[in-house]
């Protein structure tokens, strides 16, 4: 059942229904086993944190800082904040230097909780420059301070602050004067382009998406939920609190590369995730299909064709699947396809809410195939998430993103840009008043950028506004959805269009260097090194041969004409990709601009 108290009370209210039952779970790197958190000390925990803020003079609608990765001492801080009035402002733990001193000084923060060492390094280094900064509080005790560090503790230190609970009137007095409108949230958008933004979430914005959601999809407190997004971001944010509202057990996967291993050791009900999450586990099962034996390859390639008429062709429809194929695909359920999803740590899968990109249609239907629900959708910070997803119990279609949640309106406006209204939707961005204005127009519509259409109920995007390339022939491109198309396949790992004003579309691509490498040993190419590889004309004409088969159904003008493989991946570190891993175009130009350049050089 959903519990609709505002997030001041809502960890307090859980404990009262739900007492020692698990919680949270969390890995304990040191002794390498998962330890449980009751709900009943999940809320001291909170408890204690709203007094530790408090014993330090945390003002009502202050802003203080989480800078980590995904801990469980986050939640501590977000929860203890929303119960004294205070507002949470969280950071990509991969923020670089620049990036936090200018979050820091935008929205004045006096507290910094950091996690690993290198955002202590960081956060200590922008103390240095941002006199707001007062103290930091590290929540890993492996976590070497500077020895010029006299005023940052660590996380069990300050909890200690605030066990005696000497705040307790207060605290109280705060909860029940809690304001629907006050800040919960600044969130600093990673942003593909331009200055980083902090979208404001309320109070308000939660409660809606909250009530929103629930009828949507089968979630309730039997689900297991792994948390393999950063809680900086809006998606995961979001639907953890949804999972803390319905009493889930959530399991906080500290360090992203380790998913797959937590998959298998704590059988997630639940997950949300980004396509190209979906797209590697794509990549995984066909090269191990590939180097099956062939009895082997034709059993698991007959189970997949099986269930895609059992699961794309008929259930995700609303059909019921004829009597033969129902036998057929129940026994398969049971041998071939509970193998695959044991496999990948999917065998008490419920769903799998995806979004954040489009999806590969070959990816879309190989999962569903597996009999994975993965659940689509498409959403935005400024919209605290969600603005349609696959509806349980209703007809769905591969690519589209669902069905509008209820409570959300929605307009197409020029070029059919998607225009949204709605307690879920922002208000606007912090101490930006003009770029505000020009988002929000004057009748409350917020401008999205995507565009997109309406067929039978479901919602359809058809490209990003903001995205589209227009070539020196006056012909409009897409692409992203050429990049969809073309990172299907297993050679490569990373595809970037490049268009704009010029006379035809080319493409940098980073290759699946380890298949690369095979293949070269294959063919008996020889090199020196990677560069060497990526520049050896068999290897071009290999991937253009293979991009000339993926893009036939594309109009002329919208081929790939001339590629450029690139030796080393794209790097949040050269500012390359966001925090959420999508590509920053202006940055890719800029970078590779002579690789580019040399790919439209006269003969």
């Amino acid at each position: 059942m959903l519990n609709l108290q505002p997030l001041s009370k809502l960890i307090a209210s859980q404990a009262e229904t739900y007492g020692d039952r698990v919680a949270l779970r969390y890995r304990d790197y040191n002794i390498g086993k998962w330890k449980d958190i009751s709900w009943n000390e999940f809320a001291r925990r909170v408890r204690a944190t709203s007094n530790a803020l408090l014993e330090w003079g945390v003002g009502v609608q202050e802003n203080v800082a989480v800078f980590a990765q995904n801990m469980v001492e986050n939640l501590f801080v977000d929860f203890g904040c929303y119960a004294i009035r205070a507002c949470s402002i969280p950071f990509y733990a991969t923020s670089s230097e620049s990036q936090v001193q200018y979050m820091v000084n935008d929205a004045n923060i006096r507290y910094i909780f950091v996690g690993e060492q290198y955002q202590y390094d960081v956060a200590f280094r922008v103390m240095q420059m941002c006199t707001s900064v007062k103290r930091l509080v590290i929540t890993d005790n492996s976590v070497k301070k500077n020895a010029q560090d006299q005023v940052s503790i660590y996380f069990d230190e300050f909890i200690k602050k605030g066990e005696d609970d000497k705040h307790a009137a207060e605290i109280d007095k705060r909860t029940a004067e809690l304001d629907i409108d006050d800040l919960a949230n600044i969130l600093y958008t990673s942003g593909t382009t331009g200055v980083s933004k902090g979208v404001m979430l309320t109070h308000r914005m939660y409660r809606a998406i909250l009530v929103d959601q629930d009828p949507t999809l089968p979630l309730s407190d039997k689900d297991i939920v792994l948390n393999f997004l950063p809680f900086t971001h809006v998606f995961e944010r979001a639907w953890s609190y949804w999972c803390i509202s319905k009493g889930c057990t959530m399991c906080v996967n500290l360090k992203p590369a380790d998913v797959l291993q937590s998959l298998k050791e704590v059988h997630p009900t639940c997950m949300c995730t980004v396509p190209r999450f979906w797209e590697k586990v794509y990549a995984g099962v066909q090269e191990k299909i590939r180097k099956s034996n062939a009895v082997q390859r034709a059993i698991v390639n007959d189970a997949l064709k099986v269930g895609y008429e059992y699961n794309v062709k008929y259930k995700m429809r609303g059909l019921v699947p004829p009597l033969s194929l129902r036998i057929k695909y129940k026994l398969l359920e049971k041998t071939v396809i509970a193998v695959l999803k044991k496999e990948l740590g999917f065998e008490c899968a419920n769903f799998f809410p995806t979004a954040g990109s489009s999806i590969p249609r070959k990816v879309e239907e190989f999962v569903h195939s597996a009999g994975i629900n993965m659940v689509s959708g498409y959403g935005l910070t400024e919209s605290t998430a969600t603005v349609a997803c696959a509806w349980d119990g209703k007809p769905h279609t591969i690519g589209s993103v669902g069905r509008v949640l209820n409570g959300m309106e929605i307009k197409f406006g020029e070029n059919n840009e998607i225009l949204l209204k709605g307690d879920q939707i922002t208000k606007g961005y912090y101490h930006k008043q003009e770029v505000t204005d020009e988002t929000i127009d004057s009748e409350g519509w917020f401008h999205t950028g995507d565009a997109g259409y309406i067929e039978n109920g479901e919602l359809f995007l058809t490209d990003r506004i903001k995205d589209l390339f227009k070539t020196s022939n006056g012909k409009y491109i897409a692409p992203q959805m050429i990049e969809t198309k073309l990172v299907v396949d297993r050679y490569i790992d990373q595809i970037v269009v490049i268009a704009d004003m010029r006379k035809f579309v080319s493409a940098l691509i980073i290759p699946e260097y380890s298949l690369l490498e095979q293949y070269a040993q294959k063919r008996g190419i020889t090199y020196a090194n990677r560069a060497e590889l990526c520049a050896n004309k068999d290897v071009v004409q290999f991937y253009m041969d293979r991009v000339e088969t993926l893009q036939q159904e594309f109009a002329h003008y919208e081929q790939i004409k001339c590629v450029t493989l690139l030796p080393e991946p794209f790097s949040l570190e050269k500012g390359e990709l966001t925090n959420t891993l999508k590509i920053k175009r202006p940055v890719i130009a800029k970078n590779f601009a002579k690789e580019i350049e040399a790919m439209y050089k006269e003969d």
